[in-house]
């Protein structure tokens, strides 16, 4: 896919739209699906209208006695340890799932740590390029099997962030001085890059990938950011309510997830990024970040095979060859 492709299509749902609103008349029985971060958050309301429709749900989670306990209530999950930051857990929670499944209909990226406070892992890597885009891309090529069988549709929630910075291709680890937003941003842009070159090689395979913006939305993800830090930013005020112009609910900001993993209206497509419920446009390079839409380096496909490549040569995953 390529930029002209980034059209929106009119689909029937909008900002507004919730997550019971797109899935609606859905029947997902039969199916499975993988939703990292599916205990808090957006996982969580993810989880949660998957399973009523049907789907088993398999939650990868960091804290497996907290995702107990908050999917307590909910039918039609399964809990697999996993923490994203360190790849010999994420290797292990792929044997135990590819040990109890034939194949997978679903996998969605929904886990994310944002604007951290500087952190390395594994062999030194940046802790936000490590757990949002490494830790998934492992997880996704290591379960490419069970989704080549089912034709799989995935799913990696990106971020308007990713305005903020191109790859860094001469420092992604931040050897020359860390700046948690701009690690941020380069991690939404990895998301987004990622799910371009999963759709290059996997479409062939009936595998088809996207790369969204929630909107904005108020959950676990701002644990590392203070309070003052959310108020100066006009996000809560002094009390934590949320009073920023244009904030979803979890629910508003699952939609577009789970409408890029059941709209037909994205049949034979892919590559692409979404945002509201629909495709989103090219964004100018000094758009400001709310106005919304994808900058050119985030779908370019020869950036997207570069950042492959790299991921490929980092984590050791195994190769997906066309």
């Amino acid at each position: 896919m390529t930029s002209t492709h980034q059209q929106p299509l009119g689909s029937l749902f909008s900002a507004t739209s919730t997550a019971e609103d797109v899935m609606t008349g859905l029947d997902l029985s039969g199916t499975s699906a993988v939703v990292t971060g599916g205990y808090s958050g957006l996982g969580l309301e993810t989880t949660r209208a998957l399973t009523a429709a049907g789907a088993q749900v398999i939650v990868p989670a960091r804290r497996p006695d907290i995702a107990r306990a908050a999917l307590a209530d909910v039918d039609g999950c399964e809990i697999v340890p996993m923490d994203l930051a360190d790849l010999d857990s994420v290797r292990a929670a792929a044997a135990l799932i590819s040990d109890s499944r034939t194949g997978l209909d679903l996998f969605m990226a929904v886990a994310g740590v944002m604007a951290t406070p500087e952190r390395y892992v594994g062999p030194g890597w940046e802790s936000q390029l490590a757990a949002n885009h490494f830790g998934h891309f492992t997880l996704a090529c290591e379960l490419y099997p069970l989704l080549a069988t089912a034709g799989a549709r995935v799913v990696v929630n990106s971020s308007a962030g990713h305005t903020l910075t191109d790859i860094r291709w001469h420092d992604p680890h931040f050897r020359t001085g860390y700046d948690k937003w701009l690690a941020y941003g380069q991690a939404k842009t990895a998301n987004t890059l990622f799910a371009v070159q999963l759709d290059a090689l996997g479409r062939g395979d009936g595998v088809r990938a996207f790369a969204l913006h929630p909107g904005k939305i108020i959950t676990g993800l701002q644990r590392e950011m203070t309070l003052r830090e959310q108020i100066e930013r006009g996000w809560v005020d002094a009390h934590g309510n949320v009073i920023g112009a244009d904030f979803k609910t979890p629910s508003q900001g699952a939609a577009t997830g789970l409408w890029a993993a059941t709209s037909p209206l994205l049949d034979d497509r892919g590559g692409l990024y979404l945002e509201d419920c629909d495709i989103a446009r090219v964004s100018a390079p000094d758009a400001p970040m709310d106005d919304g839409g994808v900058r050119a380096y985030a779908i370019d496909p020869d950036a997207a095979a570069r950042l492959w490549d790299l991921s490929i040569t980092a984590t050791g995953a195994n190769p997906i060859t066309r």
